[in-house]
Protein backbone atom coordinates (compact mmCIF):
# COMPACT_ATOMS: atom_id res chain seq x y z
CA UNK A 1 0.00 0.00 0.00
CA UNK A 2 1.04 3.62 -0.82
CA UNK A 3 1.20 6.43 1.98
CA UNK A 4 0.70 9.97 2.58
CA UNK A 5 2.41 11.79 5.13
CA UNK A 6 1.11 15.48 6.20
CA UNK A 7 3.63 17.37 7.37
CA UNK A 8 2.48 20.65 6.46
CA UNK A 9 1.63 23.24 9.74
CA UNK A 10 3.47 25.84 10.78
CA UNK A 11 2.68 27.05 14.25
CA UNK A 12 2.39 30.56 14.59
CA UNK A 13 2.78 33.49 18.12
CA UNK A 14 0.55 31.96 20.47
CA UNK A 15 0.36 28.55 19.22
CA UNK A 16 1.20 25.97 22.06
CA UNK A 17 4.23 24.95 20.29
CA UNK A 18 5.61 28.40 18.73
CA UNK A 19 8.53 28.24 21.25
CA UNK A 20 9.39 24.91 19.96
CA UNK A 21 9.13 25.40 16.46
CA UNK A 22 10.35 29.13 15.99
CA UNK A 23 8.65 29.72 12.85
CA UNK A 24 9.45 26.44 11.01
CA UNK A 25 7.53 23.42 10.44
CA UNK A 26 5.40 21.32 13.27
CA UNK A 27 7.61 18.64 11.56
CA UNK A 28 10.62 19.21 12.24
CA UNK A 29 10.50 19.64 15.80
CA UNK A 30 13.60 17.95 17.28
CA UNK A 31 12.56 14.68 19.20
CA UNK A 32 15.57 12.83 20.78
CA UNK A 33 17.60 13.67 18.04
CA UNK A 34 15.75 13.66 15.31
CA UNK A 35 12.83 15.40 13.45
CA UNK A 36 9.34 14.98 14.31
CA UNK A 37 8.40 13.38 11.33
CA UNK A 38 11.19 11.56 10.57
CA UNK A 39 10.01 8.72 13.47
CA UNK A 40 7.14 8.65 11.15
CA UNK A 41 9.00 8.12 8.12
CA UNK A 42 11.33 5.57 9.84
CA UNK A 43 8.00 3.25 10.66
CA UNK A 44 6.74 3.65 6.88
CA UNK A 45 10.28 2.64 5.70
CA UNK A 46 10.66 -0.38 8.20
CA UNK A 47 7.07 -1.79 7.11
CA UNK A 48 6.55 -4.91 4.87
CA UNK A 49 3.37 -3.10 3.69
CA UNK A 50 4.08 0.89 2.63
CA UNK A 51 5.91 0.50 -0.69
CA UNK A 52 6.06 4.41 -1.77
CA UNK A 53 5.05 7.55 0.03
CA UNK A 54 4.35 11.20 -0.94
CA UNK A 55 5.75 13.70 1.75
CA UNK A 56 3.03 16.84 1.97
CA UNK A 57 4.25 20.08 3.30
CA UNK A 58 7.97 20.22 3.63
CA UNK A 59 10.75 19.89 0.68
CA UNK A 60 13.71 18.21 -0.26
CA UNK A 61 15.51 20.39 1.43
CA UNK A 62 14.00 19.47 5.03
CA UNK A 63 16.09 16.76 5.59
CA UNK A 64 13.48 14.77 6.07
CA UNK A 65 14.11 11.14 3.87
CA UNK A 66 13.39 7.72 3.41
CA UNK A 67 14.11 5.52 0.30
CA UNK A 68 10.41 5.12 -0.02
CA UNK A 69 9.86 8.98 -0.69
CA UNK A 70 8.64 9.05 -4.23
CA UNK A 71 7.73 13.04 -4.35
CA UNK A 72 7.36 15.74 -2.10
CA UNK A 73 4.36 18.18 -2.39
CA UNK A 74 4.57 21.69 -0.54
CA UNK A 75 1.76 22.59 1.55
CA UNK A 76 -1.66 23.65 0.44
CA UNK A 77 -2.64 25.57 3.23
CA UNK A 78 -5.16 23.24 4.94
CA UNK A 79 -5.14 19.67 5.79
CA UNK A 80 -7.74 18.70 3.53
CA UNK A 81 -6.18 20.09 0.65
CA UNK A 82 -2.65 18.32 1.77
CA UNK A 83 -4.49 15.03 1.53
CA UNK A 84 -6.38 15.66 -1.56
CA UNK A 85 -3.35 16.67 -3.31
CA UNK A 86 -1.10 13.46 -1.36
CA UNK A 87 -4.31 11.14 -3.29
CA UNK A 88 -4.13 12.94 -6.08
CA UNK A 89 -0.49 12.36 -6.67
CA UNK A 90 -0.49 8.64 -6.00
CA UNK A 91 -3.04 8.31 -8.66
CA UNK A 92 -0.97 10.17 -10.83
CA UNK A 93 1.56 7.89 -9.73
CA UNK A 94 -0.02 4.54 -9.88
CA UNK A 95 -3.55 5.30 -11.70
CA UNK A 96 -4.37 1.62 -10.47
CA UNK A 97 -4.16 2.00 -6.99
CA UNK A 98 -7.18 1.23 -4.56
CA UNK A 99 -6.32 2.10 -1.57
CA UNK A 100 -3.66 4.53 0.43
CA UNK A 101 -2.77 4.72 3.78
CA UNK A 102 -3.23 8.43 5.54
CA UNK A 103 -0.82 9.40 8.74
CA UNK A 104 0.20 12.60 10.17
CA UNK A 105 3.66 13.43 11.08
CA UNK A 106 2.71 14.58 14.65
CA UNK A 107 2.70 10.30 15.91
CA UNK A 108 6.30 9.69 16.26
CA UNK A 109 5.80 6.85 18.70
CA UNK A 110 4.65 4.70 15.47
CA UNK A 111 6.52 1.54 14.79
CA UNK A 112 6.54 -0.85 11.77
CA UNK A 113 4.44 -3.37 13.61
CA UNK A 114 1.91 -0.98 14.12
CA UNK A 115 1.98 0.60 10.30
CA UNK A 116 1.29 -3.26 9.60
CA UNK A 117 -0.92 -4.13 11.67
CA UNK A 118 -3.45 -1.21 10.49
CA UNK A 119 -2.99 -1.91 6.91
CA UNK A 120 -3.35 -5.92 7.34
CA UNK A 121 -6.76 -5.18 9.57
CA UNK A 122 -8.14 -2.33 7.25
CA UNK A 123 -8.03 -4.84 3.93
CA UNK A 124 -9.84 -7.06 5.66
CA UNK A 125 -12.95 -5.83 4.01
CA UNK A 126 -13.32 -3.56 1.23
CA UNK A 127 -14.35 0.01 2.63
CA UNK A 128 -13.63 3.15 1.31
CA UNK A 129 -12.97 4.65 4.17
CA UNK A 130 -10.90 2.85 7.75
CA UNK A 131 -10.95 5.22 11.02
CA UNK A 132 -8.49 4.20 13.84
CA UNK A 133 -9.96 4.61 17.39
CA UNK A 134 -8.14 3.87 20.42
CA UNK A 135 -10.28 3.01 23.70
CA UNK A 136 -9.74 4.78 26.84
CA UNK A 137 -8.25 2.27 28.78
CA UNK A 138 -5.47 1.21 26.11
CA UNK A 139 -4.62 4.87 25.66
CA UNK A 140 -4.70 6.14 29.46
CA UNK A 141 -2.89 2.64 30.21
CA UNK A 142 0.32 3.45 27.96
CA UNK A 143 0.05 7.06 28.07
CA UNK A 144 -1.11 7.82 31.26
CA UNK A 145 -0.85 11.96 31.61
CA UNK A 146 -1.62 12.65 27.54
CA UNK A 147 -5.33 14.31 28.92
CA UNK A 148 -6.37 12.80 25.32
CA UNK A 149 -9.73 14.02 24.50
CA UNK A 150 -12.43 11.06 24.52
CA UNK A 151 -15.74 10.66 22.63
CA UNK A 152 -18.20 9.00 25.52
CA UNK A 153 -20.76 5.87 23.44
CA UNK A 154 -22.54 3.35 25.00
CA UNK A 155 -20.10 0.23 24.55
CA UNK A 156 -16.71 2.24 24.66
CA UNK A 157 -15.23 5.87 24.89
CA UNK A 158 -12.66 6.80 22.45
CA UNK A 159 -10.15 8.91 20.76
CA UNK A 160 -8.85 9.26 17.19
CA UNK A 161 -5.73 8.16 15.72
CA UNK A 162 -3.74 9.79 12.87
CA UNK A 163 -3.37 6.98 10.62
CA UNK A 164 -6.07 5.89 8.66
CA UNK A 165 -6.57 4.29 5.28
CA UNK A 166 -8.73 5.79 2.28
CA UNK A 167 -9.96 4.41 -1.30
CA UNK A 168 -7.46 7.13 -3.29
CA UNK A 169 -10.18 7.80 -5.66
CA UNK A 170 -12.20 9.79 -3.24
CA UNK A 171 -10.06 12.46 -3.93
CA UNK A 172 -11.86 13.29 -7.02
CA UNK A 173 -15.16 13.02 -4.40
CA UNK A 174 -16.89 16.03 -3.09
CA UNK A 175 -14.25 17.86 -0.75
CA UNK A 176 -16.94 18.78 1.44
CA UNK A 177 -16.76 15.20 2.73
CA UNK A 178 -13.47 15.35 3.64
CA UNK A 179 -13.68 18.74 5.63
CA UNK A 180 -16.38 16.88 7.55
CA UNK A 181 -14.30 14.33 8.61
CA UNK A 182 -11.59 15.68 9.68
CA UNK A 183 -13.54 19.12 11.55
CA UNK A 184 -15.25 16.58 13.37
CA UNK A 185 -12.55 14.24 14.66
CA UNK A 186 -11.99 15.81 17.97
CA UNK A 187 -14.82 17.72 18.27
CA UNK A 188 -18.21 16.09 19.60
CA UNK A 189 -20.54 18.70 18.33
CA UNK A 190 -19.22 17.92 15.03
CA UNK A 191 -19.39 14.38 15.35
CA UNK A 192 -23.00 14.86 16.33
CA UNK A 193 -23.42 16.74 13.34
CA UNK A 194 -22.03 13.92 11.04
CA UNK A 195 -24.75 11.61 12.49
CA UNK A 196 -27.76 13.57 13.10
CA UNK A 197 -28.56 16.40 15.86
CA UNK A 198 -31.42 14.08 16.19
CA UNK A 199 -28.66 11.42 17.59
CA UNK A 200 -27.15 14.37 19.39
CA UNK A 201 -28.92 13.28 22.60
CA UNK A 202 -28.46 9.66 22.00
CA UNK A 203 -24.77 10.65 21.60
CA UNK A 204 -24.65 12.83 25.05
CA UNK A 205 -26.54 10.17 26.98
CA UNK A 206 -24.27 7.21 26.14
CA UNK A 207 -27.03 5.38 23.85
CA UNK A 208 -25.24 4.83 20.56
CA UNK A 209 -22.35 2.16 19.74
CA UNK A 210 -19.36 2.91 18.08
CA UNK A 211 -20.85 0.61 15.43
CA UNK A 212 -24.18 2.32 14.81
CA UNK A 213 -22.10 5.82 14.66
CA UNK A 214 -19.92 4.93 11.79
CA UNK A 215 -22.88 3.22 9.83
CA UNK A 216 -24.86 6.58 10.75
CA UNK A 217 -22.00 8.61 9.50
CA UNK A 218 -21.07 6.46 6.41
CA UNK A 219 -25.09 6.63 5.24
CA UNK A 220 -25.21 10.63 5.83
CA UNK A 221 -21.73 10.56 3.76
CA UNK A 222 -22.68 7.82 1.16
CA UNK A 223 -19.62 5.92 1.62
CA UNK A 224 -19.07 2.78 3.01
CA UNK A 225 -16.78 2.86 6.66
CA UNK A 226 -15.61 1.01 9.63
CA UNK A 227 -13.92 1.87 12.63
CA UNK A 228 -10.83 -0.08 13.61
CA UNK A 229 -10.36 -0.40 17.41
CA UNK A 230 -6.93 0.04 17.24
CA UNK A 231 -4.71 -1.82 20.50
CA UNK A 232 -1.87 0.97 19.91
CA UNK A 233 -2.02 3.96 21.88
CA UNK A 234 0.89 5.58 19.77
CA UNK A 235 -1.14 5.61 16.76
CA UNK A 236 -3.60 8.05 18.68
CA UNK A 237 -0.47 10.12 20.43
CA UNK A 238 -0.55 12.94 18.09
CA UNK A 239 1.55 16.01 19.73
CA UNK A 240 -0.60 18.92 19.81
CA UNK A 241 0.69 20.87 23.53
CA UNK A 242 4.24 21.31 25.45
CA UNK A 243 3.43 18.53 27.36
CA UNK A 244 2.82 15.61 24.83
CA UNK A 245 5.79 16.67 23.51
CA UNK A 246 7.56 16.55 26.38
CA UNK A 247 6.36 13.33 26.83
CA UNK A 248 7.03 11.71 23.46
CA UNK A 249 11.10 13.02 23.96
CA UNK A 250 11.21 10.78 27.14
CA UNK A 251 9.13 8.19 25.46
CA UNK A 252 12.00 7.98 22.30
CA UNK A 253 14.69 8.45 24.09
CA UNK A 254 14.07 6.12 26.57
CA UNK A 255 13.47 3.74 23.31
CA UNK A 256 16.97 4.44 21.88
CA UNK A 257 18.48 3.82 24.70
CA UNK A 258 16.55 0.34 25.16
CA UNK A 259 17.58 -0.28 21.57
CA UNK A 260 21.40 0.70 22.08
CA UNK A 261 21.60 -1.58 25.31
CA UNK A 262 20.01 -4.55 23.18
CA UNK A 263 22.32 -3.91 20.51
CA UNK A 264 25.72 -3.91 23.03
CA UNK A 265 24.30 -6.98 24.84
CA UNK A 266 24.78 -9.27 21.35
Amino acid sequence: MDAIVTAGGVPQPGDPLYAYSQGKSKALIDIAGKPMAQWVLDALTESSRVENIVLIGVDQGSGLTSPKIRAYLPGQGHMVNNILAGLNKLMEMNPGIGHALIVSSDIPAITAEMVDWVVDEAMRTNDDIYYNVIPRHVMEKRFPNSRRSYTHLKDVEVCGGDMNVARASLAQSDAEIWDKLIESRKNVFKQASLIGFDTLLLLLLRQITLDQAVKKVARKLKLTGRAIVCPYAEVGMDIDKPHQLEMMRADLARRQAELANATAAQ
